[in-house]
């Protein structure tokens, strides 16, 4: 079993992450469910704007779209800037379009998309209000994109109004509904993975899609 968190987060390694201090709790209670983990920054890679798996010389995204095809568990971490999702996730999101137009992605038999029989969930952290909304924005985009999303899979920690402390300084760390929901969210995740692993989805899209042209 494979986890990925994906870093959103605008500042590269190895600059202070108040989102990379949310998501190492994550990371410690994935492995404690024995769930082989890896963390990375988006930033930390030159990833091209665009829709296509790969634009071309230079682009690193062919690396990171490797590294989610090979796991069960996709974690997205996000801070909150301006009320809105980092620029990075919205790239990431972008970038997993390609999902939709390129054959490669997509099982020859069933239709099945390579997200199919992952699950995905959130991790957010800001200052102000913002995390419901980058959250739905998060979960809506993978499930489009065929991941599965258990019941409650998100998490947040959000400061004071007037751009007050961020996660750590503001003692985030301690927080009771963050601490709770990020076990559920942590629990939720590792208990679907294991349960489509053993019983992936048989939904023949490639079928429903003719069936779909007369009815």
């Amino acid at each position: 079993m494979k986890a990925l968190i994906i870093n959103c987060t605008l500042k590269p390694s190895p600059e202070f992450s108040n989102t990379g201090a949310l998501i190492k709790k994550a990371e410690q209670q994935l492995k404690d469910n024995g769930v082989q983990t890896e963390v990375i920054r988006l930033v930390d890679y030159d990833v091209r704007p665009g829709t296509d798996a790969d634009m071309g010389k230079g682009d690193q995204w062919p690396i990171i779209l490797e590294k989610i095809k090979k796991c069960n568990i996709l974690i997205v971490g996000t801070p909150i800037w301006m009320g809105h999702l980092a620029s990075t996730t919205q790239r990431m999101i972008e970038r997993l379009d390609a999902i939709f137009h390129d054959d490669k992605f997509a099982d020859e038999k069933t239709g099945q998309y390579f997200t199919y029989n992952k699950v995905a969930g959130c991790l957010i952290t800001g200052n102000e209000d913002g995390a419901h909304a980058c959250a739905a924005q998060i979960l809506w985009a993978v499930q489009e994109l065929g991941f599965t999303v258990p019941p409650n899979v998100n998490a947040y920690w959000v400061g004071m109004a007037g751009g007050g402390e961020d996660y750590v300084e503001g003692g985030g760390e301690k927080y009771y509904y963050t601490n709770y929901t990020l076990r559920w969210m942590i629990a939720n995740l590792t208990y679907f993975a294991k349960l489509l692993k053993a019983n992936p989805i048989d939904s023949n899209l490639k079928q429903l899609s003719e069936l779909a042209k007369h009815n």
